[in-house]
Formats: C-alpha cells, structure tokens, sequence
C-alpha cells in the first residue's frame, strides 16, 4: 500500500526509518497518548518491518516528499467493513497540517478498499487529536475502554 499526498508519502516503513521512528516514539513526553513506545530497535523492526496487514493491523510510515524523511505514522485495522485509525506526527513537524493531509488521504484509499466507517479512540484530554478528528468531520460516538470513540462514515 502506498498513497501520494501533496507533500506525503504513506507508505510500508524501511529499515532506514527506524531510527526517526525511535526518536519520536520514545519521547515519552510526546508519545504520552501512545501505546506503542518505548521500545528498543529491534522491538520496533520486528513489527513495523514484519509484513503485516490490515486484518491483523499495519503501521504505515508518513514520509516528506521533499528529503524523504519519515514525519510520522498511520496506524490501521480493519474489522469487517470497518477500520480503525491512529496516527502520530514527530514533535518537529506538529501543527503543521500532515496529520490531516495523510488521514484523509488514507480515508480516501480506505473508500476505495470498500471499507464503510473509519472509527478513532482517542484519550478524552488529548485535545489535538480530537480537533483533528472534528476537522476532519469524525462523529462522536462515546466513551469506551478509557476512550472516546469517533467514526467517519465512508
């Protein structure tokens, strides 16, 4: 899977983007939303590098198309005709409008997939990604598993 944007690219992660991806997911200040964080290199590469797919959930990589450098990444899994969404921007190129632009190229590519409802759970003070799901025109659906649930119907 790879989808152009603009100024993104999404696309499966390298082996050179383990590193940058290790800097941002290990700021624990940053990450403080995150699940997956905190990991060595190697922990990382096995699941970002091991070929996963939708089913059994996938981490794209959000990649610059000006210096190739990796921004930041697309969580999806898909449940029937459903799927969930995550994503994270480095600290270095937040509020910059990637998150958005790579969301909504992903819906798009969802779209065409047949997938019918992307759904985000996002920590209740988590407040950039809630305004970015309301951007991005997300209803709320309600409180779940510690979550506030969003859907975008496709």
């Amino acid at each position: 899977m790879e989808i152009q944007t603009k100024r993104c690219i999404i696309r499966p992660f390298n082996e050179s983007d383990i590193n940058r991806f290790m800097d941002y997911r290990n700021d624990m200040d940053w990450m403080q939303y995150q699940g997956f964080k905190g990991l060595t290199k190697e922990e990382y590469a096995e699941v970002l590098l091991g070929g996963n797919d939708l089913n059994s959930g996938m981490q794209l990589a959000i990649v610059d198309t000006k210096n190739s450098w990796l921004i930041g990444d697309v969580y999806l899994k898909q449940e029937e005709e459903n799927c969930w969404i995550g994503y994270s921007i480095c600290r270095s190129e937040a509020r910059k409008g990637y998150a958005y632009e790579a969301v909504t190229a992903v819906i798009n590519h969802l779209k065409k997939r047949g997938i019918k409802t992307v759904k985000a759970g996002v920590a209740s003070d988590n407040v950039a990604s809630i305004e970015l799901l309301r951007k991005l025109e997300f209803i709320y659906l309600g409180f779940a598993e510690n979550e506030m649930t969003f859907a975008f119907k496709l």
